[in-house]
């Protein structure tokens, strides 16, 4: 029996849209993440075109601080310097760093909002799927609003805002609420998925506190569809 390990890798297709600069001071870089761009390089060889990578060419101590999967765009925030990457890393580990998503949904969702509190683990023999666990799963909870309702195409635009950042928290739990993100190759059917040539998922806004300055800062992305 073939193992996880056994499994042909994914190469990623190449992307051809640009990482655009939003904000940057001599301490901390934001930039907008295209879809289908990875933050950081994959395992294989053919999947080394990332965003750090890219970033590094004029950068090169830009320093990682969180990451968005391959699918969803929007926007990031680097380090600059080794004081700036701590600060920032451990704002996100008290989880004092705000986000919002936007995503467009399949079906009408009944509430103009909500919460989704499911607790989440890796697959291990679906790597690199995730699945809802109440015995040993990290705690996992976002907070949704409703944009728009789009009756004659049965969709919903929510506004998304991760309290965690578990991998695929996002996904996972619009499908648990019955309405899967549109384009999502991983937890929507195959006749959702195939509504929309890239995930509709964007990560529209963050807001920190300076590492270094302490002040207040809200950064924006525009929601691409």
């Amino acid at each position: 029996m073939n193992s996880p390990a056994d499994k042909p890798y994914y190469v990623v297709p190449t992307c051809h849209e640009r990482v655009s600069t939003v904000y940057r001071d001599e301490h901390i870089l934001l930039v907008n993440k295209p879809a289908y761009l990875l933050s950081v390089p994959g395992r294989a060889p053919e999947n080394q075109d990332c965003a750090v990578r890219r970033l590094a060419r004029k950068d090169p101590d830009i320093r990682l601080v969180h990451r968005l999967d391959l699918d969803t765009s929007g926007i990031m925030v680097f380090a600059l310097t080794r004081q700036a990457q701590s600060q920032l890393s451990r704002l996100f580990q008290q989880r004092t760093v705000k986000k919002r998503y936007q995503a467009v949904v399949h079906g009408l969702v009944a509430k103009d909002s909500g919460s989704i509190e499911l607790p989440l683990i890796a697959d291990w023999p679906n790597r690199p799927l995730q699945k809802v666990c109440y015995d040993t799963g990290k705690s996992a909870l976002t907070h949704y609003q409703v944009l728009e309702r789009d009756e004659a195409r049965n969709r919903t635009r929510l506004a998304l805002s991760p309290v965690t950042g578990r991998s695929h928290q996002l996904r996972i739990h619009c499908r648990e609420l019955g309405h899967p993100i549109i384009g999502c190759d991983m937890y929507a059917p195959p006749e959702i998925e195939a509504l929309s040539p890239r995930l509709l998922l964007h990560a529209e806004w963050l807001a920190f506190n300076h590492p270094m300055t302490g002040l207040w800062q809200e950064f924006t992305s525009p929601c691409p569809f």
